[in-house]
């Protein structure tokens, strides 16, 4: 691509970037509790300062503390945890060929689909870029999603036909950081750099890629262009949901109306401790012989004006709605976790819980996830299919892939035992490997259950091994 064609593909999809990007930027915020209640104090939480009351223009209500409730990490890592801890199995009808994938996969895979969940809900949609390094080895790593700009085809398939990458990039002699814009396509990236958003300077990065000749592997020079010989667009999206719309806006408003109650009840708990004293006829004009008379004499003294007189001490007060506070918040509260199908461990029981109550503890969250893997498999099979691709596997793109997801729930485990025991004579040892509860890796439990067999046979299916041959002698002619 040429640098004008750049610059033009550049101003076209900078307005939705930054719209997607501020989205993206304040989700991030509220997931390391940085919520808007903390902006005044540039994301920390704090309570109220010793010079508070000097600095605030209402000396009755000096107090300010600004908490951030941690609502939404919670909510995130909740739906991360109970989806992707175990990381799906994969099954494409031939063991030697899944035994290849899990291991181009890495043992780190669950941790980086755990990661994967934690972007989407934070932007809406996660983004995976693989790629073939120079020892020929598949590698595969996670993209930030404020980095990604996909560009789709028109039509109704909605297909990925070219990708922009912007991210910043450090510049080791000059100490100073620039620009980066790359743009992929199905067979070529091509580098550009600018220092400003506006990309006046938009130049292409000639040196970006080294150009080998293929047959003697020699190195031929540089380049801003690399062809990468994939054969498609080498990033692959894990959108949460169809709207591809963060987690957070579902119900940021309640996080925030919580953050303002439990605020504005903490700062009335710090002002009712600055009690205000209303003099009427002071006996004497000086305020510290006031106080002092207070401290010592624990006595204040007061000028009589006759009859009538009205003289004495008040005492200014704040009063607490504490009822219709605390009533407020829990509600807030219980709002928060149904808008973002959650589980509230605050209102966990714990007791011996059936197997029907722990699901229906767990089926909001259950919706979610499930809508969440939905959106993954189809993502995953595009990863597993590149895989294959790079494994040369002649039927890549058509074989069946079949994935098996495993929820990370409290669960009853003698329940559920009983029942795989019921059905063992009437289901296949495959189905009753995915459901025991003791059992991680199924396809490892069926390897396992046909070398036990094997031990077996060869224990007590050889001669030799059974009380010698004279016995076998007796039987035959018996």
């Amino acid at each position: 691509m040429e640098v004008e064609a750049m610059k033009k593909l550049l101003e076209r999809t900078q307005g939705r970037r930054n719209k997607f990007n501020e989205k993206y930027s304040k989700s991030k915020h509220y997931y390391l509790n940085e919520n808007d209640i903390t902006i005044k104090n540039h994301g920390e939480s704090k309570t109220k300062e010793d010079d508070a009351s000097k600095e605030s223009k209402n000396p009755l209500r000096p107090a300010d503390n600004r908490i951030s409730s941690n609502f939404h990490q919670l909510l995130v890592d909740q739906e991360a945890g109970y989806l992707a801890t175990k990381p799906p199995t994969i099954d494409v009808d031939d063991d030697k060929l899944n035994q290849q994938i899990k291991n181009t996969l890495g043992d780190n895979f669950g941790l980086r689909l755990n990661e994967l969940v934690v972007d989407a809900a934070n932007a809406g949609i996660a983004w995976l870029h693989y790629w073939i390094d120079s020892d020929g080895q598949f590698r595969y790593g996670l993209v930030p999603p404020d980095q990604v700009t996909p560009i789709y085809s028109t039509d109704l398939n909605r297909k990925l036909v070219g990708l922009r990458r912007s991210y910043r990039e450090l510049e080791p002699d000059t100490a100073k950081t620039y620009w980066v814009h790359e743009y992929w396509d199905e067979q070529t990236v091509t580098a550009f750099k600018s220092n400003d958003d506006q990309f006046s300077d938009l130049e292409a990065i000639n040196d970006r890629f080294t150009i080998f000749d293929a047959s003697t592997n020699e190195k031929m020079g540089t380049s801003s262009v690399n062809k990468h010989g994939l054969g498609r667009i080498p990033f692959i999206a894990f959108p949460k949901n169809k709207e591809q719309q963060p987690d957070l806006y579902h119900y940021k408003g309640l996080i925030d109306v919580y953050d303002k109650i439990y605020n504005g009840y903490v700062n009335d708990l710090d002002d009712i401790q600055q009690v205000f004293l209303i003099l009427k006829n002071l006996d004497g004009q000086d305020l510290d012989d006031f106080r002092e008379n207070l401290r010592r004499y624990k006595s204040i003294k007061i000028r009589s004006m006759g009859a009538g007189d009205d003289s004495g001490v008040d005492q200014l007060a704040i009063d607490i709605p504490t009822e219709a506070r605390n009533s407020m918040l829990e509600t807030t509260k219980t709002n928060i976790f149904v808008h973002a199908q959650g589980i509230d461990p605050t209102d966990f029981k714990t007791n011996n819980a059936t197997g029907t109550a722990i699901k229906m503890l767990y089926s909001h969250l259950e919706l979610k996830a499930a809508k969440t893997e939905a959106y993954f498999r189809d993502a995953l099979t595009e990863l597993v299919r590149a895989i294959m691709n790079w494994l040369h596997v002649p039927d890549a793109d058509s074989r069946p892939i079949e994935q098996t997801w495993t929820r990370t729930a409290i669960q009853n485990n003698v329940e559920k035992a009983q029942v795989v025991s019921q059905l063992a004579n009437w289901t296949s040892k495959e189905a009753i490997a995915k459901a025991n509860p003791i059992v991680e890796d199924w396809q490892q439990e069926l390897k396992d259950q046909q070398e036990d067999l094997k031990n077996r046979n060869d224990e007590y299916g050889n001669p030799d091994n059974l009380n010698g041959g004279d016995n076998n002698d007796d039987q035959e002619r018996g």
